[in-house]
C-alpha cells in the first residue's frame, strides 16, 4: 500500500526489540507512517538520509545513545522533534536531554495514551514549523513585485488571467467587496503592461463633488474660473502612456460619466477653459464594491459607460470564501508590520490562527492586515496570542 506523503513520519529507536516493537504497536493505526530500528548507528544513518517529523528513541544503548541522536537530529532538522524514553530516569538526563532540545523526556513505566498524546503533539509541531517554513519561502516570491499574495486556486487563477490580459491595453472592471484589494488588482495588471515603466494613476470617483471630479480628471487652462492662477493638467493628460484608475466608478456623477465616455472614445481630452482637446494614450481601469448591472438597471451608472469599461471583467472573491490564503496573510502582514514598527514579534500561535480561520472577516483582507498589526502594537514578547486580538 502506497504511503500518504501528508502523514507524519516517525523513527522509532531502541535496541530492546520487544520494546521496539510494542512501541510501533501502540502507535499502529495512528496516522504515522513509521520507520523502526534497534540500531543507534542504523538511526543516524537513517537520519542523515531522510526526514522525519518525530523521532522517538530510548536513552541507554550501546555504542551511540539516545543523546547523541536527540543532538544529530536537532543539526540535521532542527524542525523536527525528538522524545526521549528511559527506564533509568534521573534529574540530570532529564535535564541534559531538554537543554539540547528534546521535545519530552519520558520515564518508563508510561501510561500509552499520554505516550500517544505527548507524540501526536509533536508530530502537530513539526507540522506547524514546516508550514511556516514554507509560507516564508512562498512570501520570498512576492519581494519586489506587487504584492498579491495568494495559494487559493480562484484567486490563482485570477491572476494567471490578468497576466494574460495586462499587456493587451483592453480596459477593465474589477468588482468586489471592500477590503478585497481592488486597487492593488490594478497594480498588479499595470505592473505586467507595456505601461509598467510609468507610475499607475489613481483617483476615487466617490471622494469629490462634479465640478472637483472635473478638475482633478481634465485639468484646467489659467483663467478659467475665479482662482485658476495657472495652467493644471488632469490626471487624464499625466497618465499618457501609463494606467488611470477609478476607483468607486458608480459614484461618478452622471455628467462627468458622459464626459469620461467621450475622452474613452475619442482618445483626447479637454481641460477646462481650452478651446483645443489633446490627444491621449491612457488604460482605465475601473472598481466598484456594487453590482455594476444594478447600478446601470437604476440608472446610476450608463450603460454605454459600462460596456466601454467591461471589456474584461475580474470580480475578487471575498476573504470568507479562500480561508485557505489566510495563513499566508498572517506570516506576510506580521513580517510587513514587526517590520515598521520596530517589533520583534516572529510568531503567531496555533489558538490565534485557529480563531482566524473560523473568522468570517466582513471586512476582508483589510480587516485581517488591522487585527495583525493591532496585535502586534499590544504584543509585549515575540508571539501573538489570543489576548492580543480584538474581542469580537
Amino acid at each position: 500500500m502506497k504511503s500518504d506523503p501528508t502523514n507524519p513520519r516517525l523513527l522509532i529507536v531502541d535496541d530492546d526489540k520487544v520494546a521496539l516493537a510494542n512501541m510501533a504497536h501502540i502507535l499502529d493505526g495512528q496516522g504515522y507512517e513509521i520507520v523502526s530500528t534497534h540500531s543507534g548507528s542504523e538511526a543516524l544513518k537513517l537520519l542523515e538520509k531522510q526526514e522525519f517529523d518525530v523521532v522517538v528513541t530510548d536513552l541507554r544503548m550501546p555504542k551511540i545513545d539516545g543523546m547523541e541522536i536527540l543532538e544529530r537530529c536537532r543539526q540535521l532538522d532542527p524542525n523536527s522533534e525528538v522524545i526521549v524514553i528511559t527506564g533509568y530516569a534521573t534529574i540530570d538526563s532529564a535535564v541534559e536531554a531538554i537543554r539540547k532540545g528534546a521535545y519530552y523526556y519520558i520515564a518508563k513505566p508510561f501510561r500509552l495514551d499520554d505516550v500517544r498524546k505527548i507524540i501526536a503533539e509533536a508530530a502537530e509541531k513539526t507540522r506547524l514549523k514546516k508550514e511556516n517554513l514554507a509560507l516564508r519561502k512562498r512570501l520570498e516570491h512576492y519581494q519586489d513585485q506587487v504584492q498579491i499574495v495568494t495559494q487559493n486556486l480562484e484567486m490563482e487563477k485570477l491572476l494567471e488571467m490578468a497576466r494574460h490580459v495586462a499587456p493587451t491595453d483592453c480596459n477593465i472592471l474589477i468588482t468586489g467587496e471592500s477590503g478585497t484589494g481592488k486597487e492593488l488588482l490594478a497594480k498588479y495588471v499595470h505592473q505586467h503592461s507595456r505601461r509598467s515603466e510609468e507610475p499607475m494613476l489613481a483617483v476615487n470617483c466617490g471622494a469629490f463633488n462634479e465640478n472637483l471630479l472635473a478638475n482633478e480628471l481634465f485639468g484646467h487652462e489659467k483663467g478659467a474660473f475665479t482662482g485658476a492662477d495657472s495652467q493644471k493638467k488632469g490626471l487624464i493628460e499625466t497618465a499618457f502612456n501609463s494606467t488611470l484608475f477609478l476607483d468607486e466608478i458608480v459614484e461618478m456623477p452622471p455628467a462627468m460619466q458622459v464626459k469620461l465616455l467621450r475622452v474613452i472614445q475619442e482618445k483626447k481630452v479637454l481641460r477646462l477653459g481650452a478651446t483645443s482637446p489633446l490627444d491621449v494614450d491612457v488604460r482605465f481601469i475601473a472598481a466598484t464594491n456594487r453590482n455594476p448591472q444594478d447600478a446601470v438597471k437604476k440608472g446610476i451608472l450608463r450603460q454605454d459607460l459600462f460596456f466601454r469599461l467591461n471589456v474584461v471583467h475580474f470580480r475578487i472573491p471575498p476573504l470568507s470564501t479562500r480561508k485557505d490564503d489566510i495563513p499566508l496573510l498572517i506570516q506576510y502582514f506580521l513580517k510587513k508590520h514587526a517590520k515598521a514598527m520596530k517589533k520583534d514579534v516572529r510568531n503567531v500561535s496555533p489558538e490565534v490562527i485557529k480563531i482566524l480561520m473560523h473568522y468570517d472577516f466582513p471586512g476582508n483582507v483589510r480587516e485581517l492586515e488591522n487585527v495583525i498589526a493591532r496585535s502586534i502594537a499590544l504584543c509585549r514578547g515575540d508571539t501573538i496570542e489570543p489576548i492580543h486580538l480584538p474581542e469580537d
